[in-house]
């Protein structure tokens, strides 16, 4: 199946330096609207559902700020990211204060602003698998509720209770089954926070639910290191 390219919208009032950039993410397999000022691009963001929105800050008719703030209303997830010639401390600050996703100063490294694109669309991914409101899973031979927090193997009528905790890192993993689940996206998501003791928190209760699962030989959870982790179900085993 064919993928679709994202759809960036980008606000740029330099001609030249637009046209640029735009074409610079196209050829990058971006599909790119472009946009004059924060007048025109509030209406055309208004009219198309976008991946990604690249505002400059200093625009004629509405600035950036305003144009993200206007944006934050009609959608509070879509990513931001500002572009600014100024690289004064207050600018940042507000910029962020009124929901920007990250921030570059002119001039910058296109192939570091294709680097930011590509971690927010990403992050912005993750999250929205970890935001499902499915809750009944098949693991190998497992049958997860998560709403029930019960966790059954087919042999064994008898359930496992899981701990809140137990039962929140599964759903993560199970919703990421067979593919990466980023270790800061369940950090942030599970423990509302990223630290040394959570992360040591969390390896603790991988190691719980590693001894729940193991009943099945073709389940795993395997550490990728410096990553995260993956549930994987070996269908040839």
């Amino acid at each position: 199946m064919e993928e679709i390219n994202k759809k960036i919208l980008l606000v740029e009032d330099d001609p030249n330096f637009g046209t640029v950039l735009k074409d610079y993410l196209i050829m990058n397999d971006y599909d790119v609207v472009h946009a004059k000022n924060g007048m025109e691009g509030f209406e055309k963001f208004k009219k198309d559902d976008y991946d990604l929105c690249i505002l400059d800050v200093m625009m004629p008719y509405k600035d950036g700020f305003t144009l993200a703030k206007e944006i934050r209303e009609k959608n509070t997830d879509v990513p931001i990211i500002f572009l600014t010639a100024k690289a004064m401390k207050e600018d940042v600050l507000k910029g962020y204060k009124v929901g920007a996703d990250d921030y570059l100063n002119k001039p910058f490294d296109s192939e570091v602003l294709l680097m930011k694109i590509k971690a927010i669309i990403q992050r912005k991914a993750t999250e929205t698998i970890a935001d499902s409101k499915q809750f009944e899973f098949e693991i190998g031979d497992f049958h997860l509720n998560s709403k029930l927090r019960f966790l059954r193997h087919k042999s064994d009528g008898e359930p496992v209770k899981l701990s809140p905790k137990e039962n929140d890192l599964l759903r993560l993993l199970a919703l990421h089954e067979n593919d990466l689940m980023p270790r800061e996206l369940a950090l942030t998501k599970i423990w509302r926070d990223d630290n040394y003791f959570t992360s040591r928190s969390m390896d603790v209760y991988i190691a719980k639910l590693r001894k729940y699962l193991k009943v099945d030989t073709r389940v795993e959870i395997l550490n990728i290191h410096g990553e995260g982790f993956r549930l994987v179900v070996n269908q040839d085993a």
